[in-house]
């Protein structure tokens, strides 16, 4: 459950607002749930190590939106997400509950993760496209002077 859980706020942070509600929309009545923690803009320091690997340091810091959700069977939703997009990181936080429900995730992986997955796909295809295309081949020609 907890790697379903990874691969869904991968997909869902990567997704708009729009598209979060338009597909969350296509499963139809939302199971019963309250909000735990409202949403709510917030800071948090963002680190960073030098060529991945060295000391870390603070690089700065980044306005984050958060936000919690208890579906009415007791499973708790969490949304974070970059920016002042409370609505977002709500619609995350529901995606997250439905997630960790056997009874709602078949439903949520067909109706809302599956359309996200399959148009991230396409558009990471698209972008692989454009910089293959601007490929250069090096090579170095010898000139018989050893």
């Amino acid at each position: 459950m907890r790697g379903r859980r990874r691969q869904a706020m991968a997909l869902l942070a990567a997704s708009s607002t729009a598209e979060i509600a338009n597909h969350l929309d296509a499963i139809g009545p939302l199971p019963p749930h309250e909000d735990v923690r409202l949403g709510e803009n917030g800071m948090v320091m963002v680190r960073g190590r030098i060529g991945g690997d060295g000391a870390p340091f603070n690089f700065g810091e980044a306005t984050v939106s958060r936000a919690a959700v208890r579906l009415a069977t007791g499973e708790i939703g969490y949304g974070y997400v970059i920016g002042r997009d409370c609505t977002k990181a709500r619609l995350i936080a529901v995606c997250d509950a439905l997630a960790q429900s056997e009874q709602h995730y078949t439903a949520l992986e067909q109706r809302v993760l599956a359309p996200l997955r399959a148009r991230l796909t396409a558009v990471h295809k698209l972008d692989a496209e454009r910089v293959a295309a601007t490929k250069v081949e090096f090579f170095t020609l010898v000139r018989g002077e050893d």
